[in-house]
């Protein structure tokens, strides 16, 4: 499992992730926008449009809110163009990382971006210089409860699930794109707790930065990363024990 799902779940139990609620409805907003955009605004069509607003009512993100959105993309409301960018690099550890950002300013995104690799000791690379290292799908985390671990396997992977680990008090699902629905479908019917499901990218490999300084740099970058308003993905295949997990997640 790599080591930014750690860090991601150990967020979601903190309540850490996307603590400011305003940040969070930009980022979905965008996201819905992006997807009608892309596929039309009907939700049993666009299956990135259903995924989208599904990620929004679970953060509790009022419906007129949601509504809007959907005509914005269909251009029955003005607003701001947006761009889809897709940027690669690597750590001061040598970690692949690759960040998916939507903008109305490209430049300035590249840039603020840029920024961030070097302030961190990263560097910003060409594209694909990591993009092959990932592959696009479905991750869906589970927190442990009265369920032992192989009775949500069982679902999951009865339900199409391609995979499933199991950590101390969670469970991550992995399944295809085409199988994410059915499975999180799944999970929900039998009452078992999700507590983040996306399209996710995901390394083919992982390493394991040499130290935990190397460690504590490259979960920094990610977090500064993830800050940026138009950032709305970030992954790396660095992977770490729980040990050093234990001994950074405090400090980040």
């Amino acid at each position: 499992m790599s080591g930014h799902s750690k860090w991601k779940t150990i967020q979601h139990t903190k309540g850490a992730a996307d603590a400011k609620r305003g940040q969070l409805f930009t980022r979905l907003t965008r996201e819905i926008i992006v997807a009608v955009r892309q596929g039309g605004s009907s939700l049993e069509s666009n299956f990135k449009l259903r995924l989208a607003v599904q990620k929004a009512k679970d953060s509790s993100m009022p419906y007129d809110n949601i509504d809007r959105a959907i005509k914005r993309g269909a251009g029955n409301l003005e607003g701001v163009s947006l761009d889809e960018v897709t940027l690669e690099g690597y750590s001061a550890s040598g970690a692949a990382i690759l960040v998916q950002a939507v903008t109305d300013n490209r430049l300035r995104t590249i840039q603020d971006i840029r920024n961030l690799f070097n302030r961190n000791g990263g560097s910003l690379g060409a594209a694909g210089c990591v993009a092959w290292l990932f592959e696009n799908k479905g991750l869906i985390t589970v927190k442990g409860n009265n369920l032992k671990g192989d009775d949500i396997a069982l679902v999951a992977i009865d339900a199409g699930a391609d995979d499933v680990k199991v950590e101390k008090d969670y469970l991550e699902i992995y399944t295809t794109p085409d199988n994410f629905e059915k499975v999180r479908t799944a999970l929900k019917d039998n009452n078992i707790p999700v507590v983040s499901a996306d399209l996710s990218m995901i390394p083919k490999t992982t390493i394991v930065p040499p130290d935990e300084k190397g460690a504590l740099q490259t979960l920094r970058l990610m977090e500064k990363l993830e800050e940026l308003d138009e950032v709305q993905n970030v992954a790396s295949n660095a992977d770490f024990t729980d040990e050093m997990m234990e001994k950074i997640a405090s400090q980040v």
